[in-house]
């Protein structure tokens, strides 16, 4: 996660309890940031290299799954080095036509649809798979 999320997160996540807080709270997380020094919200890692260099150290690991939590520029900056192997997002019901967009314009990211799950409440879970270049 990038620094704003890791902030937002280590604020408020260590004070939740209940199964999932302690699941979540237990997870490794690492935090790309430029300005923190140190992490407070355990167990976390700064990563000190650029960014791609160190998302690829951390997939040839064996630690599983690697997952972006809010951090829009970490995950633009994973789409553009084909670091991702799945984009989850969840659509709602409801247009507000503002923020900032996930895929920046001019740069197309070629998406397979996996799955597309919908709930009662007209929320659907979206699972993509990036389509790279066949040579």
């Amino acid at each position: 996660m990038g620094r704003t999320t890791y902030e937002i997160f280590a604020g408020s996540w260590p004070r939740e309890t209940g199964d999932f807080a302690e699941r979540f709270n237990a997870l490794p997380k690492y935090v790309a940031s430029t300005s923190l020094k140190a992490l407070d919200w355990k167990p976390a890692e700064l990563l000190k290299r650029a960014l791609p260099d160190a998302v690829r150290e951390l997939k040839q690991g064996s630690g599983g799954n690697i997952y972006v939590h809010g951090s829009l520029s970490v995950a633009q900056e994973l789409l553009r080095h084909g670091l991702v192997d799945r984009v989850r997002l969840l659509s709602y019901p409801g247009a507000v036509g503002q923020g900032k967009p996930l895929f920046p314009p001019g740069e197309p990211v070629p998406l397979a649809l996996i799955s597309a799950t919908p709930f009662s409440n007209g929320v659907v879970a979206l699972e993509y798979a990036p389509v790279t270049a066949k040579s």
